[in-house]
């Protein structure tokens, strides 16, 4: 996790908090995004301006259930790639979940929640295993930039999922750095089934321990239980291109 114990001191060359620098650098200035990026006036929605963003975890949920529906029934909007919203996002970013997916090239989730520019901070490692760059990035998400929702994206037939269980089974050594993947995936393999059934299983099994792991992270837990952040973990089906929660 991304140590904060000393972030607020003052910077020696300019006296600003130096939470303050890395919020200011890395989200490109996100304290005076807002004053950018207005909501929509009333009335009909004009789709070359942002949408209101989502401020709650709740809200946050119900706009990507929404944009899942959108992509399923071929209706998507494409939302927040004008030019307008472009030049907006230069002066800062308010993503309004964080979404931790699969590298899977059939999963991008801004495709499956219809989303655009500056709506979802998306991390992706095969399986949703996590390492250190992973919980910083989600981290960073969180605390920096004040996401209200993270959520851990597996989805039907993992390649990462099937190759962990092939490789227990089999018991031979995967290739390169792959078997640091499997090795993160194995505790999630559910023995009580077999075969394509067992995969599928400990595609669950695997989002479930992911997001359990996330939430038992300090830092994290702390702004759960303030009611600022919800850690869901949720499935994507290839077939019916439906995410639904676990």
């Amino acid at each position: 996790m991304i140590s904060t114990r000393h972030a607020n001191r003052p910077s020696a060359a300019t006296g600003t908090p130096r939470r303050t620098l890395l919020r200011a650098a890395l989200a490109g200035g996100a304290a005076t995004a807002g004053v950018a990026i207005a909501a929509p006036s009333a009335g009909a929605v004009d789709r070359r301006l942002p949408r209101p963003r989502p401020t709650t975890p709740d809200e946050a949920l119900r706009e990507l259930s929404d944009g899942n529906r959108r992509w399923r029934t071929f209706r998507e909007q494409h939302p927040h790639e004008t030019e307008t919203v472009r030049q907006a996002l230069v002066s800062g970013q308010h993503p309004f979940a964080l979404v931790l997916g699969c590298i899977d090239s059939r999963v991008p989730p801004e495709l499956v929640f219809d989303q655009g520019l500056g709506d979802l901070m998306t991390v992706r490692s095969a399986g949703e295993v996590l390492d250190e760059a992973v919980l910083g990035s989600i981290a960073y998400g969180v605390l920096e930039l004040g996401i209200p929702l993270v959520l851990v994206l597996g989805h039907q037939s993992c390649g990462a999922v099937a190759a962990a269980v092939e490789a227990e089974k089999s018991g031979e050594e995967l290739p390169a750095h792959i078997q640091y993947l499997a090795d993160q995936i194995r505790p999630a393999i559910v023995h009580s089934v077999e075969d394509d059934a067992r995969v599928d299983a400990t595609v669950t099994a695997n989002v479930a321990r992911v997001t359990g792991r996330l939430t038992a992270e300090p830092d994290l837990a702390a702004k759960v239980a303030e009611g600022k952040l919800a850690i869901v973990g949720a499935r994507y089906e290839l077939g019916t291109q439906l995410v639904h929660r676990i």
